[in-house]
């Protein structure tokens, strides 16, 4: 995949440096696999569009650029602009992107921050983790040398919902020192049995750098259950 996105950040660089017309696509309708090739060409364009859209924050395209740059390729003629100044380009182009949605997040993530904390039953811990019990279990409360089973759903502040345990139908097991720190502080907080709302600030996430589906400075929700704690089991003292 690092070569076809590769040409896709080329064919997006002659995009940007023509005027853009575009072309209309209809995807109200299933799409009408009929062959090998537009099979191939679709799964491609899918794996291109969603690399883009995770790694390089971009929601739509030329058409018509694109599908000119990969002619060009496809006949062997020239690209237009040379790679040096194409990874120039491109490195500056996903750092601003990156840079402004960073920017962005940080000012959604603080007001939204500020927006719960007032709601009804949300607790503000001395790190700035927000919670709220929607049940409280009665087992016991695990340590940071335990490991632990718990169900969630993880969102993004405008709603996205990015991984969810709870949609697979399988429970993570974890150590509560191998999360993010703001999981860390909860799980070490809750009785098993427990289910919790967190919000938590980026800075106890994943802060600017983010990771996969989640952009630098996000501020994470989360509805996590803790099922139980695992019990280790001991190492016999000759091994």
């Amino acid at each position: 995949m690092k070569n076809i996105t590769l040409y896709a950040f080329v064919i997006i660089l002659i995009s940007a440096c023509n005027q853009p017309t575009g072309l209309t696509v209809d995807t109200s309708k299933p799409t009408e696999l009929a062959t090998g090739l537009d099979s191939v060409s679709y799964l491609l364009g899918t794996n291109v569009a969603t690399d883009l859209t995770q790694n390089g924050g971009m929601k739509e395209i030329d058409n018509k650029s694109f599908l000119t740059g990969m002619q060009r390729v496809f006949e062997g003629k020239d690209v237009e602009i040379n790679e040096a100044d194409a990874r120039a380009f491109m490195q500056s182009y996903f750092t601003r992107m990156k840079e402004e949605k960073s920017s962005v997040n940080m000012e959604e993530g603080a007001a939204y921050l500020e927006e719960n904390k007032a709601k009804e039953g949300v607790q503000v811990t001395e790190s700035g983790l927000q919670y709220k019990v929607i049940t409280e279990g009665t087992g016991a409360i695990p340590t940071k040398e335990d490991m632990v089973r718990v169900h969630y759903i993880g969102k993004l502040v405008d709603g996205t919902i990015f991984d969810s345990a709870v949609e697979r139908g399988e429970p993570l097991e974890f150590a509560t020192t191998g999360v993010i720190p703001g999981w860390t502080e909860a799980l070490t907080m809750m009785p098993v049995g427990s289910k919790w709302e967190l919000v938590i600030p980026s800075n106890l996430a994943y802060g600017e750098s983010g990771t996969g589906p989640i952009p630098g400075n996000s501020t994470l929700l989360f509805e996590v259950e803790l099922l139980d704690i695992i019990k280790q089991e001991e190492t016999p003292a000759n091994q």
